[in-house]
């Protein structure tokens, strides 16, 4: 009777927001809340915090649906950073990136005459790097977790099993990506209906076999996934398909609880991602490079001083970051005041600084905007801040035969070019080449914002490159500018990340006089049409009130009690 009546719970969760398509860009709350792309995943996190779990149970929870309702994105085929800030004044990074397989090696994207292999380096099994998700939520679960992991999971489990309505965006985002994901066979039995046509608007999703691998998990934790039935499936299909796994790929894959980088800015703390994520580091770096000036909110210098900051922090990202477990990073010099200092002497206010001169050697390597965020905040105070990814919209397109999730393709943000000459004739990227064993170079930045000790701000974002700034923007729009969270997230944004050497602005988000003015300092000024979706939650440090703000120029959903 207990089991039913569980299951009906469960069920009435999930059936309850299977008919929405709203989006519900902000919420006050007074006891928790989660802010992610998704309806369904921001309403099954809340569920949990009204059942007693915390803020990580919500987490796990919102994870797994988004692995269901959002899999251009959410996942358990790729991997992520969880930053946790606990009430007790406890701090965590798990780090569940994916890793390169034991058989990959630096050239194993070229081909004969040195060039890149565009296709094995974007789609299918060979770009597959070994998935981390279901181990990291795991160990977050395990460190900090309350709630029993069945209860988590089991929410993706009946969504995935009984469907849900596609949105009208969720349409839009398959019938756009049909060409991709129409090349393997696999992916078109799970994601188009039998005769070859797209599911419309307002078309239930069923995925049968997605259900029954989270139910193995639910069951069975994340050892069912990287051991058994499931691990050989993985390798028996990604095998015969030209990819590299083998079932010691999986079983030896673990989590790493890390230390989280922590940096200061005017009187706030900052705390990011350590490598293999590049996010915590260079933030710290382009922040003191900024506290050395006094920013102005729509002031041509500061958006000047702004960019050539960005410069120099992503010039120092590929010099010098990567995999710490692979290497000796510069970390500690890269975060100093006074190496900031000593930059931001560099800069000059009238005039920007031509990339090139920085290095005539130059090799910079794109990562995907496809990428989502979660922030969640419980009843105690407990924070979390999760941004994960299968690196490209859909990951590879490669559907598991019978297991029915999507692999990831970031094997390419390694550099996978070796022979390409960087800083003066080195070879390659050393730091971020591709090992067997190692975790490639990210932009995802989780990341939490102090004041007197106390979370005030969780943000973080999608975006690739262009993540990192993002998220300095929404501080910057919070401490500096004194906004609020909604208005900060909603502010025009730029970007610059050393090479190409180009900044780009919000289309029809900024006044032309600013592009002007950046282009009299020699800046070269594009436009594109969104910079980022930074799902964030504020913590009114006086009040104790929880604003919950979904950043709105993709889609988005807060939730709070």
């Amino acid at each position: 009777m207990k089991s039913n009546m569980y299951l009906f719970i469960l069920f009435s969760l999930t059936f309850s927001i299977t008919n929405i398509s709203a989006q519900q860009k902000s919420v006050v709350a007074k006891k928790g809340a989660v802010v992610s792309v998704d309806e369904f995943a921001s309403k099954a996190g809340v569920a949990i915090l009204k059942k007693g779990g915390n803020a990580v149970d919500a987490a796990v929870a919102t994870a797994f649906v988004l692995a269901v309702t959002y899999p251009q994105a959410g996942n358990i085929g790729g991997g992520g950073f969880m930053l946790i800030r606990m009430k007790n004044g406890e701090s965590a990074a798990i780090d569940y990136r994916e890793k390169a397989p034991m058989k990959s090696h630096a050239r194993m994207f070229l081909n004969s005459d040195g060039s890149v292999d565009t296709v094995s380096s974007n789609y299918g099994y060979l770009v597959a790097g070994i998935p981390g998700t279901v181990r990291g939520l795991e160990a977050a679960w395990k460190k900090y977790g309350k709630l029993p992991w069945k209860e988590l999971v089991m929410p993706a489990v009946i969504l995935a099993e009984n469907g849900f309505k596609l949105s009208p965006q969720f349409a839009d985002y398959l019938e756009s990506s049909r060409f991709a994901l129409s090349r393997f066979d696999e992916t078109k039995r799970v994601f188009f209906k039998a005769n070859g046509d797209a599911y419309r608007a307002g078309e239930r999703l069923i995925q049968k076999d997605l259900a029954r691998t989270l139910r193995i998990i639910a069951e069975g934790g994340a050892l069912a996934f990287y051991e058994g039935a499931l691990a050989e499936a993985m390798v028996a299909d990604v095998s015969n398909n030209g990819g590299i796994w083998t079932e010691d790929d999986l079983k030896d894959y673990q989590a790493v609880i890390r230390k989280p980088i922590v940096g200061t800015y005017r009187g706030y703390e900052i705390l990011g991602m350590p490598p293999p994520s590049s996010a915590g580091v260079v933030l710290t770096e382009i922040l003191n490079i900024l506290e050395n000036f006094e920013l102005k909110q729509n002031n041509p210098e500061s958006l000047h001083i702004m960019i050539e900051s960005m410069r120099l922090g992503f010039f120092d990202r590929i010099r010098f970051l990567g995999d710490a477990d692979f290497a000796k990073l510069p970390t500690d010099k890269l975060m100093s005041k006074q190496y900031a200092k000593d930059l931001a002497k560099t800069i000059d206010k009238a005039q920007a600084m031509p990339s090139v001169k920085m290095s005539e050697d130059i090799s910079a390597i794109d990562e995907s905007m496809e990428t989502t965020h979660f922030s969640v905040v419980d009843m105690d105070g407990n924070v979390v801040s999760n941004t994960y990814t299968i690196e490209e919209w859909f990951g590879s397109g490669a559907v598991v035969k019978g297991l029915g999730f999507l692999l990831n393709n970031e094997m390419h943000d390694f550099n996978i070019q070796p022979d390409v000459s960087l800083f003066n004739n080195q070879k390659g990227n050393s730091p971020n080449l591709i090992e067997p064993g190692k975790r490639m170079l990210s932009s995802m930045a989780p990341t939490i914002v102090l004041k007197n000790g106390k979370p005030v701000l969780i943000t973080g974002s999608p975006g690739g490159k262009t993540i990192i700034n993002t998220v300095l923007q929404v501080i910057i729009g919070v401490t500096d500018y004194r906004l609020t969270l909604r208005e900060a997230i909603d502010g025009p944004r730029l970007n610059h990340n050393w090479m190409p050497d180009r900044v780009t602005m919000e289309k029809n988000r900024w006044d032309a006089k600013m592009a002007d003015d950046l282009k009299s300092r020699g800046h070269n000024v594009t436009e594109v049409s969104y910079l980022g979706d930074a799902h964030s939650i504020w913590i009114d440090p006086v009040t104790g009130v929880i604003y919950g703000e979904a950043d709105m120029r993709r889609y988005g959903w807060a939730e709070g009690y």
